[in-house]
């Protein structure tokens, strides 16, 4: 069986339905719009689904706002919502926040017909030819989602069959296979989808995996091949138990692995990722693919040298293709290549036997698990080799005032070679104060402060007080470019102040200090 006729495969991607039935998940109608907009307008999806009818009057606030924004910007019709046979009141719900297209879940499997609705399969298809014709009255499109298909297909197959006929018969656009459970393998997803577009050719299909079993983007793949001619994901995966198919994984996928194109802007991945992440709190694994913070950077010392010599660790998941770029981790197997290619990446010039000596520090901090970032290496040029040059500016004294009854307050000394700059600001907390005040700063001496986008603190699990803690801060200048401080300190406050003190002479080596 070859690809459907179609080039592009649909991309639904149900981030704000089913991706917020992840565990402790829940958007503000703000973040909705916000995620709503990267979608369809930074990262091209061809449609989203972004509510279930009745859960809430936060939810219909939200469906509101977003189908008001679809309307005026040209995607009435890329908006869908989740509905119930529940007759007229689904198809009221998503009239009334302004929607135009019902996605109706009808059960797909015998066993939940009965055993859940306690219906006959004649019952349950009259409740859902009812439920259409209510959405018709009121000028909704309809797709049908067949719940648990994956189960009905192989067990109640003449049960599916009848449901599908009479659906054929009401005007249905779409008609979604899920595999609700996640219990798929790619094998069977390419066979059962490819009876569904065998037995009902005039129907179009398209695929909703779960990834219970790691295997959703590939059951994406197998059903694209099979026939399917669209696939639906959420941003980083986000859904119930294990989630939905991942976004980016299956887009690059299909980009790679298949015959067929997605209307997708690969470079927009990382952004709309992170952006998920921030709203919905949980973390990108660092090594997830094409989005995670280590997917692009080699650790082995050997990896850096093959890539100097000839880019002979490059693969076509080249990280300029998503608007990254190659990272070299340094650590106890990061060798002297992948000093170089810090030091090349940072202007700094060191000799042989300098660099020597930098390699041999650095495998010292890896074996006693020090974390040693790239934006680490000016500091380490400066005080191992003895060139303070290296560092421009120090942020020589601080002082926090805290007060239930007064608002924080920060004075900041910051050291530029021999000159000296002091400012107070007041912030909502103790680093906001300090940023506040540097801010100040910065305005006076004729430089441009990074956008702060994302502050991590990690505590070493002994329970002490006096336990180290670690601050990662990631930054973004106004050119648009990316990049982390570490600090590490007893206090919390401090080891902000040292990343932010590492960023100030970052900023030295791109030309914006």
């Amino acid at each position: 069986m070859t690809d459907a006729h179609e080039t592009f495969v649909q991309v639904m991607d149900t981030t704000l339905r089913d991706g917020e039935q992840t565990p402790n998940v829940a958007y503000s109608p703000a973040e909705k719009l916000q995620l709503a907009r990267i979608l369809l307008e930074a990262v091209r999806v061809d449609r989203i689904e972004i509510a279930s009818t009745g859960v809430s009057e936060g939810e219909r606030r939200a469906a509101a706002q977003i189908m008001q924004w679809a309307e005026g910007a040209g995607f009435r019709d890329a908006v869908e919502v989740l509905g119930f046979c529940d007759g007229e009141r689904s198809p009221e719900w998503i009239h009334g926040v302004g929607g135009h297209t019902l996605n109706l879940l009808v059960k797909g499997s015998e066993l939940h017909c009965r055993q859940q609705l306690r219906q006959t399969p004649e019952q349950h298809r009259a409740r859902a030819a009812e439920t259409i014709e209510q959405a018709r009255t009121r000028g909704l499109d309809v797709n049908v989602y067949l719940e648990d298909w994956s189960n009905g297909v192989q067990q109640s197959w003449d049960y599916v069959s009848d449901l599908v006929v009479m659906l054929g018969g009401l005007d249905v656009h779409r008609i979604y296979l899920p595999d609700t459970l996640g219990i798929l393998s790619p094998d069977e997803a390419f066979a059962f989808v490819g009876k569904m577009v065998q037995t009902f050719p005039q129907q179009t299909f398209e695929f909703h995996a779960h990834n219970d079993y790691g295997l959703a983007t590939a059951n994406c793949l197998a059903a694209i091949r099979a026939g399917a001619r669209g696939v639906h994901t959420s941003l980083n995966g986000l859904g119930e138990r294990a989630g939905n198919a991942p976004l980016s994984q299956t887009v690059v996928a299909i980009h790679d692995f298949s015959r067929r194109k997605t209307r997708i802007d690969e470079t927009q991945l990382l952004e709309a990722s992170q952006f998920a992440e921030t709203c919905s709190g949980k973390d990108i694994a660092p090594n997830t693919p094409v989005t995670g913070s280590d997917v692009f950077t080699q650790t082995a010392g050997i990896h850096a040298d093959g890539d100097a010599k000839g880019k002979l660790y490059v693969s076509r998941l080249h990280p300029a293709r998503f608007n990254r770029r190659h990272d070299y981790a340094l650590g106890k197997l990061s060798g002297k290549a992948s000093v170089d290619q810090n030091l090349a990446r940072l202007s700094l010039q060191v000799t042989s036997e300098e660099r020597q000596l930098l390699v041999k520090r650095i495998t010292e901090l890896g074996d006693k698990k020090h974390t040693v970032v790239p934006e680490d290496l000016p500091f380490i040029v400066a005080d191992l080799l003895k060139r303070p040059e290296v560092i421009r500016y120090r942020i020589e004294d601080y002082e926090v005032s805290l007060s239930k009854q007064a608002p924080v307050r920060a004075k900041v000394t910051l050291a530029d070679g021999g000159q000296r700059h002091s400012a107070e600001a007041t912030g909502a907390g103790g680093y906001d104060a300090v940023m506040n005040a540097l801010a100040t700063i910065a305005s006076e001496a004729g430089f441009a402060l990074p956008r702060l986008v994302d502050y991590r603190v990690r505590i070493p699990p002994s329970g002490r007080t006096e336990a180290l803690v670690e601050a990662r801060i990631s930054w973004l200048t106004e050119e648009g470019r990316a990049f982390s401080t570490l600090g590490v300190d007893s206090d919390q406050l401090a080891a902000a102040i040292v990343a932010t003190e590492k960023m100030l002479n970052l900023l030295v080596f791109s030309g914006n200090g």
